[in-house]
């Protein structure tokens, strides 16, 4: 059974307040994740909410659908970017804490992924944009560690 994991991100200001939003499906399972962070950035959210997706599920080797409006996460993938990143460490990438992270989730399963316009009706991903700003916009705002000390540093 495939899983299909809708993604999207949000960041007020970018940087600025942020947050993710996470919508799961497989066969008659739905699931929803969204959290905020005080201080990120939209595509530091983008990446976030896919990592959560993917490490989300329980099984091993599952074969994956990320659906995402996101041209950084996506493509990064697709044309084989981040495996030319990882080989130079990283080097002069932003996003390093989030990159090697997916990487390690990523590898456990069968991942393809899929880019779709933004804000242009798709229901679910209208649904992760809306899960994102509310978490953007919550009280209990998480701290992102490795953004705000590179920031600050």
């Amino acid at each position: 059974m495939q899983i299909v994991i809708h993604t999207d991100g949000a960041a007020q200001g970018n940087p600025g307040k942020g947050g993710y939003g996470v919508v799961m499906q497989a066969g008659k399972h739905y699931k929803e994740l969204s959290e905020g962070y005080r201080m990120t950035t939209n595509n530091r959210m983008e990446l976030l909410a896919v990592i959560v997706g993917l490490e989300s599920i329980k099984i091993e080797k599952a074969q994956v659908l990320i659906v995402s409006d996101s041209k950084y996460v996506v493509d990064a993938v697709e044309k084989q970017w981040v495996f030319a990143w990882e080989k130079k460490k990283f080097a002069k990438k932003k996003n390093p804490d989030l990159w090697e992270r997916f990487l390690r989730i990523y590898r456990k399963h069968d991942v393809r992924l899929k880019w779709i316009k933004g804000h242009a009706g798709h229901p679910l991903n209208e649904r992760c944009d809306q899960l994102a700003v509310e978490a953007a916009n919550g009280v209990d705002l998480l701290v992102d560690t490795y953004y705000e000390q590179q920031v600050s540093g």
